[in-house]
């Protein structure tokens, strides 16, 4: 099966430096309200594809967030991946006939700053934080367009997705197996990236890799330690790098698994992991 980013969270311990390095990069978030948990808030990038990226944060420091808390207090940036599904309680019993653990179909809501209540029912998959190995499965009750819209920065640009979300894993061939099963698919492709220190393995046409460090003592080793498996970067799908190579203060351009990649070369971005990969 072919699998739809719903969208990819991202953790700070306050919500505002996060809004700003984004910024300073000139994709400006749009800032979405707080969720029903009564601790977390949010701002997210929209993109044309419906897809986005969700910055986090806490606005209770004084209480445990019930999502990531770990990434949030540590500023730990990227931490949970989610897909769309047309029906996520189908989806919760085809996991659950696998043997994977399930939690849900749970209703979850945000509170738009404009006063709109923004609902979805949401699945929690395996044995980790929510969406930190496996993704968690969403479903809007409210209008799609309620949740997220193409946010003014990058609307009918060239980016238009969340690419490719990569995971860092401390044992790639256990969680390839798992994905495998889960998702009925073939072995992954693996290679080495001396640039982003990490033994790759991706899944055809999936919009996921899995990371695991080569050796230890490196920067993917010592979050692995801190966080465990969980998501590690994030690369936007842009129609055309070069143009956006003129228009972001972008690095090298790497292939991975035939596809031209390059990472946001900005001092506010160096522990988010945020680059651009070609569609």
């Amino acid at each position: 099966m072919k699998l739809k980013i719903d969208h990819v969270a991202i953790a700070g311990s306050r919500l505002e430096p996060l809004q700003s390095a984004f910024a300073e990069v000139e994709l400006a978030t749009d800032y979405g309200g707080p969720h029903s948990n009564g601790v977390t808030h949010m701002s997210l990038l929209g993109f044309d594809d419906g897809s986005y990226i969700e910055l986090i944060s806490s606005l209770r420091p004084d209480r445990v967030s019930p999502w990531w808390h770990e990434h949030i207090v540590g500023d730990g940036g990227p931490c949970a991946w989610a897909l769309e599904t047309d029906d996520v309680a189908a989806e919760a019993q085809r996991a659950r006939a696998l043997g994977i653990k399930v939690e849900g179909p749970t209703p979850v809501f945000r509170d738009r700053p404009d006063g709109t209540r923004v609902e979805w029912d949401q699945v929690i998959l395996g044995d980790h934080a929510m969406g930190a190995l496996l993704p968690f499965v969403l479903k809007d009750r409210t209008p799609r367009h309620y949740r997220v819209k193409p946010s003014v920065s990058v609307a009918d640009t060239e980016l238009k997705a969340v690419g490719l979300v990569i995971l860092a894993i401390a044992d790639l061939d256990r969680a390839s197996k798992l994905f495998q099963r889960l998702y009925d698919l073939p072995p992954p492709t693996v290679c080495e990236s001396l640039s982003f220190a990490a033994t790759l393995a991706h899944f055809e046409n999936q919009p996921f890799a899995l990371a695991t460090p080569p050796r230890p003592h490196g920067w993917l080793h010592k979050r692995l330690m801190r966080f465990g498996d969980s998501p590690c970067a994030c690369l936007i799908g842009t129609t055309d790098l070069a143009a956006s190579k003129e228009r972001f203060p972008l690095g090298k351009v790497e292939t991975w698994f035939d596809r031209q990649v390059a990472w946001f070369d900005a001092a506010t971005f160096d522990r988010l992991k945020i680059g651009l990969i070609g569609l």
